[in-house]
């Protein structure tokens, strides 16, 4: 459970995790015992978990939080609040949840700042897409370097040399290119834009984190249903967004040129076989038996 999982691959890629915290301040529970009921498991007494944080895990959150009340818990209340990862890790460390979801580590210097030990369990991975809005393309591809142009605002226009050679024999029209970013603190942004750190160095010089310096072009949006709904109303526009949200939207997202070469285009079948060969990394120091028994294990 203290481990974050990785893909050094260089596609865009999230892992997405819940960071729990050891004392759960904002959880309420009616006294009494647990009981058995049907389903042959011990069944906490009415219970509330708040928690906070990744729009891009929330679709994932929703289905499960709803499953577990009805099939394992029914006493058990869950609230979700999909605010952004730099919101929900700011809600944790404050003691208003009892878990944050997050696609990106605290901080170490942030670690101090929380009330006890909190451990990471990652839950689930998905892709992140490039997601565009352009009459009459309906099929693109980009490699890394032309994906941190486009995004470092150096590329302005669609019909742009470095877009025209990733795709050959494609009529790209001179339609002003118009980016679309995250707003709000963001474990999406963390994770695309280490993607561009790894994948196009010289050309990405932004940086990676929650937040980045954008250029005062682009436009910003809340959450990554912000982000989708921005790209689907804007013509010529073009942003990161979480898979679930780009196909609720019905946005149209390209594919893009990995470092073997291949081109790949998002799907929940391209994340399965990225995180077959994915590496589990340790990131916090082992935590004592006696902090570790005050994580609740029935939930």
């Amino acid at each position: 459970m203290t481990t974050f999982i990785r893909r050094n691959a260089l596609v865009p890629l999230a892992v997405v995790i819940l960071v729990l915290a050891a004392a759960c301040s904002s959880s309420k529970s009616n006294a009494g015992s647990t009981s058995t009921t049907g389903g042959g498991g011990a069944k906490l007494p009415a219970t509330t978990l708040k928690g906070s944080g990744s729009t891009f895990q929330d679709p994932f959150d929703e289905e499960v939080f709803r499953d577990f009340t009805a099939d394992v818990q029914p006493n058990v209340t869950v609230t979700y609040n999909s605010v952004g990862s730099g919101q929900g890790q700011t809600d944790l460390q404050g003691g208003v949840t009892d878990f944050a979801g997050s696609d990106s580590l605290i901080p170490p210097a942030d670690a101090p700042k929380f009330k006890g030990a909190f451990l990471y369990v990652p839950i689930v991975s998905a892709p992140i897409t490039i997601s565009y809005n352009l009459s009459g393309v309906s099929k693109l591809t980009l490699s890394a370097s032309t994906i941190a142009q486009i995004f470092a605002a150096k590329i302005t226009k669609w019909n742009d040399p470095a877009i025209a050679a990733d795709n050959p024999g494609v009529t790209l029209p001179s339609t002003t290119v118009t980016v679309v970013h995250r707003s709000d603190g963001s474990g999406t942004t963390a994770n695309f834009t280490k993607y561009l750190t790894l994948a196009a160095a010289s050309d990405w010089t932004l940086g990676t984190g929650k937040t980045v310096s954008w250029a005062s072009t682009t436009i910003g949006a809340n959450g990554n249903a912000g982000v989708a709904a921005k790209v689907k109303s804007t013509s010529g526009a073009v942003g990161y967004v979480d898979f679930a949200d780009a196909t609720k939207t019905g946005l149209t997202f390209a594919s893009v040129k990995n470092s073997a070469g291949t081109v790949v285009a998002p799907s929940l079948a391209g994340a399965t076989a990225a995180m077959a060969s994915a590496t589990v990394t340790p990131v916090i120091p082992a935590i004592d038996s006696a902090t570790l028994a005050a994580f609740p294990t029935s939930v």
